[in-house]
């Protein structure tokens, strides 16, 4: 396995290098191809220089040693064996020849007329395998530049330049196959080395899926792969978290349901072990066990909205609803409750509001939330609900003159199954679980609440939704 990923990052390296070494090869090439061609014109214009200023193509007196000077300048350095001088006049007519072939035979090719029309040109081509150069130029009478009397054109062969390239195009070819053997190496040992952590992640992460979630990688530095070190920690302490909740919200449950069941079995048990047993302590037996049953029921309820409210993606019944009159409808349902208790209610509002939300759901939430005001004030006490508005959102706050929440368990009454005393919420027939379900459908809404407390004064909640739902 490990081979096959050295062949594949071998590959990688290797296949661009092949793509881009005949890249570099052309553009090579072609510099070389420039500077020969640079190199001839000069060597051409400067023998056409020499034959201007020795006026050759006009005294024809000087002929004879016009062509031993043109033989001359081909044995020179750079021609002799290599290239050829051809000399012609105005009419393409060859009159010096350095190898003294062509003498008196008619050149007409494109080159000799262009250059016949004073354009210099130089342009590579085959010859019998060999590659040549051929550069022509014209010849301008000395007196009158206008005045074009011939043409030189020069050849060369250039196989020495294909040669050349030749050894570089292996050489860069060797070099390529030397550099990705090179990058493909690096890049093994260099993935291997970033892999390794990542392997020992993915055991963690086996250990988790597992259910062994007490796991915790060791971070080192300050890289990606720490970073990734640190994201798996948090997931961890996270996973052990909802796990930890999970427990306790199963013992909870347990237990609230317990309870009610034991009170149930004791005073069933009383009933059918006592002999003689008074209908007056039937009929009280009776209601208690009937108490408890309506406990148990409000429990699975409560639960079971919670599960609902849990899920994904709960479907919203979203209308526009008007706050004032759904508070006030709470309100008169809980007017006997208060009664009880000789508590007032008061609501105050200056507007109407209207507000899109799930009408059923904020119901139980609000309702919740003057309950509780109701069954924690005591008697003679006061409960304020106070509605208001802005133009993004809308706002509900229940005060009440109860016995209030001390401040370091502010932060913990939404969690399930949470009282902040056992006794007294059992007392009065709570479940644990009205505000948990407050908070899960405010924030199904979009919106937030906060809580403002202080022991044996009372405490405020507000809540907080925008007026359009999104």
């Amino acid at each position: 396995m490990r081979w096959r990923l050295f062949v594949l990052f071998f590959l990688v390296s290797f296949i661009p290098f092949m793509l881009f070494a005949p890249i570099v090869m052309d553009r090579i090439e072609t510099s070389y191809i420039e500077q020969s061609k640079a190199e001839w014109l000069r060597q051409a214009n400067r023998i056409s220089t020499q034959i201007s200023e020795g006026n050759y193509l006009k005294d024809y007196t000087s002929y004879t040693y016009f062509e031993s000077y043109i033989r001359g300048l081909g044995k020179e350095k750079g021609f002799n064996g290599n290239g050829r001088i051809v000399v012609v006049d105005k009419l393409g007519y060859i009159i010096a020849d350095s190898a003294a072939a062509d003498k008196g035979h008619t050149i007409m090719s494109k080159q000799v007329f262009d250059a016949l029309r004073k354009i210099d040109s130089a342009e590579p081509y085959s010859r019998e395998d060999q590659k040549v150069m051929s550069a022509a130029v014209p010849i301008t009478d000395k007196d009158n530049k206008d005045e074009v009397l011939g043409a030189v054109i020069v050849t060369a062969k250039i196989d020495d330049i294909y040669r050349s390239l030749d050894e570089m195009q292996n050489q860069v070819y060797l070099l390529s196959l030397f550099t990705s053997l090179l990058i493909g190496l690096l890049s093994f040992f260099t993935s291997s080395f970033i892999s390794r952590p990542l392997k020992v992640l993915m055991k963690f992460v086996q250990k988790i899926t597992n259910g062994q979630l007490d796991q915790k990688v060791d971070v080192k530095g300050k890289d990606e792969i720490a970073e990734l070190g640190n994201a798996f920690n948090h997931m961890a302490e996270q996973l052990q978290r909802v796990e930890h909740s999970r427990q306790e919200f199963v013992s909870n449950v347990s237990h609230e349901l317990k309870t009610p069941l034991s009170s149930i079995k004791v005073l069933t048990e009383s009933l059918l072990f006592q002999e003689n047993v008074p209908v007056e302590m039937y009929k009280e037996f009776f209601m208690d066990i009937n108490s408890e049953v309506d406990r148990l029921n409000n429990i699975i309820s409560d639960l079971l909205t919670l599960v609902r409210l849990d899920q994904t993606e709960v479907p919203m019944n979203i209308q526009t609803t008007n706050l004032n009159d759904m508070t006030q409808a709470i309100l008169k349902r809980l007017i006997p409750l208060a009664k009880k208790k000789d508590i007032k209610l008061i609501y105050q509002s200056h507007k109407e509001i209207f507000v899109d939300i799930d009408e059923v759901k904020l119901t139980l939430a609000i309702s919740n939330l003057i309950e509780n005001a109701i069954k924690y004030t005591p008697e003679g006490g006061e409960v304020r609900v106070v509605l208001q508005s802005d133009l993004q959102d809308a706002q509900i706050s229940v005060e009440d003159t109860g016995i209030g929440i001390a401040k370091d368990e502010q932060s913990k009454i939404f969690e399930r199954f949470y009282r902040t005393d056992k006794t007294r919420n059992r007392e009065t027939g709570g479940t644990g679980l009205g505000l948990s379900i407050t908070y899960r459908t405010v924030i199904m809404h979009n919106g937030s609440i906060q809580v403002e407390s202080e022991e044996g004064k009372g405490s405020i909640f507000t809540v907080q939704i925008p007026i359009r739902h999104l």
